[in-house]
């Protein structure tokens, strides 16, 4: 009977663990979608829609790396609710495309996983919710302490910082971070 009862567990005990971080990435790619959905109608009548009735955020931008195939909706604030469905822009930050350092952040094995594969000298593409189109190019990366940033709030330039938690492939939380800094290169409206 205890050889049986021993599989039996350990295979219940492996789908209810390959569920649950299967469950986290559904989340993310559904709440993608409506976020998706909510910018759109953001853009078309120049005010913030919720993606759900519920929602403490809205989305504000969408960030693209056409290179690597790469986009996700950034939504207003760092909250954990709000990391939850996709990158958060940090409040005490410019907008993107403004004089200074636009700063988004987001989870290493969800929304910002992408930021493994971006090169130096990549576009970023971002697109505001007022329908303004703003092009970085990725000049530096850097892996920080989560203190010790370096992102300098006061420049003069128009810069974007994109961070996440390092190392991408760990699976505890520490104190180092990814930081990939790029700079403006144009607009396109």
């Amino acid at each position: 009977m205890l050889r049986l009862v021993s599989p039996f567990a350990l295979t219940l005990i492996g789908a209810i663990l390959f569920g649950d971080g299967a469950y986290i990435h559904a989340k993310a790619w559904l709440a993608q979608v409506l976020l998706e959905r909510a910018f759109q109608t953001s853009i078309a009548t120049g005010h913030p829609v919720k993606p759900w009735s519920w929602a403490d955020t809205w989305p504000i931008a969408r960030i693209e790396v056409k290179r690597i195939g790469a986009s996700a909706i950034v939504l207003a604030g760092t909250s954990g609710q709000a990391l939850a469905f996709g990158p958060g822009h940090i409040d005490q930050t410019v907008d993107a495309g403004e004089r200074g350092v636009a700063v988004y952040a987001a989870h290493r094995d969800t929304h910002f996983r992408f930021l493994r594969n971006v090169s130096i000298g990549d576009e970023i593409e971002i697109t505001r919710s007022d329908g303004r189109h703003f092009s970085y190019r990725a000049d530096a990366s850097a892996v920080v302490h989560f203190d010790a940033s370096g992102i300098d709030p006061a420049t003069r330039g128009f810069e974007l910082v994109l961070a996440t938690c390092w190392p991408f492939d760990a699976v505890t939380s520490g104190p180092e971070r990814y930081v990939l800094h790029a700079t403006l290169l144009g607009t396109g409206g």
